[in-house]
C-alpha cells in the first residue's frame, strides 16, 4: 500500500479541523457543559460543513440503490442533515423515521424532511434523538412491539454505532418486516490485510475527532451472518436475498473502503 493513501487521512482531518476546531471551541466557551460530547460537536461542525459535498461524491450509487428499492415505512440510521431523503421516491415510501444522535442536526433534518412532504404533524415524519442500538426506544415511536418498519437505510452510520454487531442483530430481527429490505452504503474493514493494518492504526484516533467513527468496522460481514431462529428451533440465515457490490472507480488502497448492500429478509415466522 503506497503511503500517500495510507496517510490520506490527515488531509480530511486537517480541513476537519479548519472547519470546526474554532467553532467548537466557541461553542465550549459558551457552554461548558458541552465537553462531556466534545466529539459529538465537533462532528456536527464538520458535517454542516462538508456534507453536501461528501454527498456529492456518491451520489450516483446512492441514487441507484435508495431510489428504486426504498418502500413504505423507513427507518434511516444516522440521518444527519436530511441528505437521504432526495433519495427517496414520495410515492412509495410512506413514512421517514430519522435516527440521529446528534440532535445539533435535526432542525437541518426537519426542514429537509418538510421539503420533501414529511412532517410531524400529519404522522409522516419520525426524528429520533437515540442512537440505532436503542431498538426498544424506536418500536415505541412506532407504536409497535413486532418488527413495523419495510426499510432500513444507512449511509456511512453503522461505524459509529456502539456495539454496532449487536445493535445491527436487534435492528434487523426486531424492526424489521420478514420481506423487508436492508440498503447501505457504508465504510468498511478492508478485504486487504495490508489496507486493513493502517485502518485498525487509525481508528482509535479518528472515533476521537468523528463521534465515534470507526474505520476497521466489517460492517458488511456483520450483516451478511446475522441468523435466527425459526419455528421449528433451526437456525438461519436472517436473509433471503444478499447483494454486496463495491463503488466503481475506487481505489482498493483506500483507508474509507465503501460497499453498497441490499439485504432482504427472510419470510415466515422467526424467534429470536
Amino acid at each position: 500500500m503506497k503511503l500517500a493513501n495510507a496517510f490520506g487521512l490527515w488531509t480530511e482531518l486537517n480541513y476537519a479541523l479548519q472547519a470546526a476546531l474554532i467553532p467548537t471551541l466557541k461553542d465550549v466557551w459558551q457552554k461548558p457543559t458541552i465537553m462531556s460530547h466534545l466529539s459529538r460537536t465537533f462532528m456536527a461542525h464538520v458535517w454542516i460543513a462538508f456534507a453536501s459535498q461528501v454527498d456529492a461524491n456518491a451520489r450516483t450509487v446512492k441514487r441507484e440503490l435508495f431510489l428504486p428499492n426504498a418502500t413504505g415505512v423507513v427507518l434511516d440510521i444516522g440521518a444527519g442533515l436530511g441528505h437521504g431523503i432526495q433519495y427517496l421516491d414520495g410515492s412509495k415510501v410512506t413514512k421517514y423515521v430519522a435516527v440521529e444522535p446528534n440532535v445539533r442536526m435535526h432542525p437541518e433534518l426537519r426542514r429537509a424532511a418538510a421539503a420533501a412532504g414529511y412532517l410531524e404533524s400529519d404522522g409522516t415524519l419520525i426524528i429520533l434523538g437515540c442512537g440505532a442500538e436503542e431498538v426498544a426506544t424506536i418500536l415505541e415511536s412506532l407504536d409497535s412491539t413486532i418488527p413495523a418498519v419495510d426499510t432500513i437505510t444507512s449511509v456511512m452510520s453503522m461505524c459509529s454505532i456502539p456495539s454496532a454487531e449487536e445493535a445491527l442483530r436487534g435492528l434487523v430481527r426486531r424492526i424489521l418486516k420478514p420481506g423487508g429490505q436492508l440498503l447501505f452504503y457504508e465504510h468498511v474493514l478492508s478485504p486487504r490485510k495490508d489496507v486493513a493494518w493502517w485502518q485498525r492504526l487509525w481508528a482509535p484516533l479518528w472515533q476521537l475527532f468523528y463521534d465515534g467513527c470507526r474505520l476497521d468496522c466489517p460492517t458488511d460481514i456483520w450483516i451478511d451472518e446475522i441468523t435466527d431462529v425459526d419455528e421449528h428451533g433451526e437456525r438461519l440465515s436472517v436473509w433471503s436475498e444478499r447483494k454486496l457490490w463495491g463503488v466503481p472507480g475506487e481505489t482498493e488502497e483506500t483507508v474509507f473502503h465503501h460497499v453498497l448492500g441490499k439485504f432482504v429478509k427472510r419470510g415466515g415466522k422467526m424467534l429470536d
